[in-house]
This record gives C-alpha cells, structure tokens and sequence, in this order.
C-alpha cells in the first residue's frame, strides 16, 4: 500500500484540526510537506471551498487555502511527492478554467498532479458563483468528461455536452503527464458509482472499515467491464506512532511501528491500494517527527 497525507494548516474544520495549527505559518507548511517528501509519502493533499457561510463558519472555520495556489507553492518547495486536490469541487468552475490551472500546476511540478474530485456540499458557495447545487452531480460528471479531453495530450481540447461545448480553442502549457489521474471523492452511492465509472480512483470520505468491503465490492462490480488501472482509497484512523504522553483520543492507533503496521495492513486485506493518514500532534516539530517515524519505522512493515 502507498500513504499519502492531507496536509494539516491549510483546511482547518474543528473536525480535525489540532489547536497549534490555528497560528501556524507558510513555513510551517513547507516543512510538513518537505518532511513527507523525504519519508516517502506517495502524495500531499489540499482541501478546496471558496467562502464559508456563516452558519457554517463555527464548524467548518473559513480558513481553507486555495489548492492550486497552495499545491503549486509546495511544488516548488519539495521533489518527489505528488500533489493531490482532495477535494477540487470543479462543478463551481468552468472545466476549460479548471484545466488550465491544473494543467500549469502539473507542468511545473515535473507531472506530479492527482486531480481528486467531488460534487460539493456548501450550497451558499455554489449561489454565489452561479453554479446549481441541486445538480451538482450532474454537473460534475459532465465536467469529468470535459477534463478528461482538457488534460490530455490535444492543444485543442474538444468538447460538446449539455453544459458546457467548446472547440478550437488551445490551451497550454500541457500536462507534463501523457494521463493526469482524477480520483473522485464521496462515498454516497452516487458517488461510488461515479468513481467507478468515470474515475481512476475512488477517495472515500470518512467511511469507517466496516463499510468498506461492500463500498469496494461495488466498484468492482461496476468495473468489471472496464479497463485501466483504478486506485482504491481509504482515509484511517488518527495515528500517533508510539506511545503517546498525552490523551490522542480513544480512536486514534497508537503503539509500536509493526502494532501499527498491523492494524494498517488490514486495509490492503480488503483491496485498499492508498491509505491517507493523519497524525496526533501538539506542534510542528511533533508532527515531522509522526511523520518521519512513519516513514522510517511503520512503512517498511506495510
């Protein structure tokens, strides 16, 4: 299984985030990314809501950094790792934008894009920018078909659906990668279904193990007929690798590295190709040293 991270500082819902992230600094950021980059971590992910309405903002907070902005920004900072929007909701964009900001992003990182996806949940955010919330699925699904013919190796991307229809106009620079992935988040049978179907991957939103088997047993039923590789997701619970001098919290896996490797290798057992992690922290420093012990200690036994 590879382990990928969605960064810490730049989404900050009171769901998950720790309380020294609220006066965290660029720096900061920069050396999280950099320490995942060196502990092998497969990607570094960013979160994507363009404004926050106020019912919302005591849960969800409204800070949340751009994702291309931010993902470009620590492009340049680290080497190997690949950047993933987890989520982009491009229902709220239209596809030919959309594409030429990720496609700028993955020429200038060396083609290290994943294009995670969603359908959106803030129905305030899609009033403002004129989207249409109640078929936000709709939406997107034509938009996958549109990103599809936007990304790949044609300077002049075609395009004809009921919601969006261009042709001859170019755009470049072009992806440095000759297919940029796109993984589709949500874990709603709608969703599941879109994955399977339009997607190269699948990023579950929260779902618990018990309810993974049956999620990933669909997708392989809808892909039966389909070919391609297909990357299968699971977000796991909150880790701390050893044993913690502080309360992490009932759910989170603490213990030695093949403890935890144990418990990990579980999601592979059920046909999980990625798990995205996330640590217990008090600061900076504790977070880079998660994270380097992962790397080091935890992964070897995955």
């Amino acid at each position: 299984m590879e382990y990928g991270i969605q960064l810490p500082v730049q989404s900050q819902s009171t769901l998950y985030t720790e309380p020294w992230e609220i006066a965290a600094t660029p720096a900061d950021l920069v050396g999280i990314a950099r320490a995942a980059d060196r502990a092998g971590f497969a990607y570094i992910a960013a979160c994507d809501h363009v404004a926050i309405p106020r019912r919302l903002a005591p849960a969800m907070s409204t800070v949340w950094y751009d994702p291309v902005a931010t993902l470009a920004y620590l492009a340049a900072a680290t080497e190997r790792v690949r950047l993933l929007s987890h989520v982009a909701v491009v229902g709220l964009r239209h596809p030919l934008l959309t594409a030429k900001q990720y496609a700028t992003l993955d020429h200038l990182s060396g083609g290290r894009l994943i294009l995670g996806v969603g359908a959106g949940h803030v129905q305030e955010e899609f009033e403002a920018l004129g989207g249409d919330f109640r078929q936000r699925g709709a939406v997107l699904d034509e938009c996958l078909d549109a990103l599809r013919a936007c990304l790949g190796p044609e300077e002049f991307p075609e395009h004809h659906g009921k919601l969006y229809d261009f042709e001859g106009l170019g755009q470049r620079p072009r992806p440095a990668q000759p297919h940029v992935p796109l993984w589709v988040g949500g874990s709603s049978p709608a969703a599941v279904r879109r994955a399977a179907l339009k997607g190269d991957g699948w990023l579950p939103q929260g779902d618990p193990r018990d309810r993974l088997p049956a999620q990933i047993a669909r997708i392989r039923e809808l892909r039966q007929d389909r070919q391609g590789p297909f990357t299968i997701g699971a977000i796991v619970e909150p880790l701390y690798v050893g044993r913690p001098a502080w309360e992490v919290g009932r759910r989170a896996l603490t213990g030695g590295p093949e403890q935890i490797a144990a418990s990990l290798r579980a999601y592979g057992e059920m046909g999980v190709d990625q798990i995205q992690v996330r640590f217990r922290s008090r600061g900076s420093d504790e977070l880079t040293d998660q994270i380097a012990a992962f790397g080091t200690d935890v992964a070897p036994h995955l």
